[in-house]
């Protein structure tokens, strides 16, 4: 293990103590506009593979309503996204509920973005290797395009980041991070409220 991995679990698990604190007023008031804006859990729980491909639960806000069609299946996401839902998008608010996930040691501040567990069967051996470090919940991917590069590309930038893990890479990613939450690039595809499903080489939209 590179030295450098250690001390970024020891700074991932300071600042996840201290980033809980701070930012719990945040937490508190989108739990109650979640609770009051819609109907259905105040966490949104999903299975994701993590280093070498273990799975753990990621958690984020739910920014969904659950309304479903007729027959009983559930709307399209981009018709399933509330008010508050697109709000807490937007400000990457939903995603604070991932420092327990950092606390945990499951996630890092910075790292690969815990993809589908479906898609480690359709991963190449290069793409795979994006599972070689913790995932995070900003990474290079997501400062260079996040939902609006082609999964190829991001993937590309996954296993580039793998490659030159370091702390002046990390401080980067933080900045770019930062800049991109203010400004609120890269939310969302052109045409989708999510990624469409990675399928290996074929994709095809939800």
């Amino acid at each position: 293990m590179k030295p450098y991995l250690i001390v970024k679990r020891l700074f991932d698990f300071f600042f996840a103590c201290i980033l809980i604190v701070i930012t719990s007023p945040i937490m508190f008031a989108a739990t109650i506009a979640i609770k009051f804006g819609s109907r259905g859990p105040i966490l949104f729980r999903q299975n994701r593979p993590g280093k070498h491909g273990r799975i753990f639960t990621v958690l984020k806000f739910r920014t969904m309503s659950l309304e479903r069609d007729l027959r009983g299946d559930l709307l399209p996401d981009i018709e399933r996204i509330t008010r508050v839902g697109s709000f807490l998008r937007k400000s990457s608010i939903d995603e604070l509920p991932q420092l327990i996930n950092v606390l945990k040691g499951e996630m890092s501040f910075i790292g690969p973005r815990p993809l589908l567990v479906q898609y480690l069967k359709v991963y190449t051996p290069e793409q795979a290797r994006r599972h070689e470090v913790t995932p995070g919940i900003s990474g290079w991917a997501q400062v260079n395009g996040r939902n609006t590069i082609s999964w190829e590309k991001k993937f590309e930038y996954d296993v580039w980041y793998v490659d030159s893990i370091c702390l002046r890479m990390d401080l980067k990613i933080i900045f770019k991070t930062i800049k991109n939450v203010l400004i609120r690039d890269g939310i969302n595809n052109s045409q989708n409220a999510t990624m469409p499903v990675f399928n290996g080489n074929q994709m095809e939209s939800k």
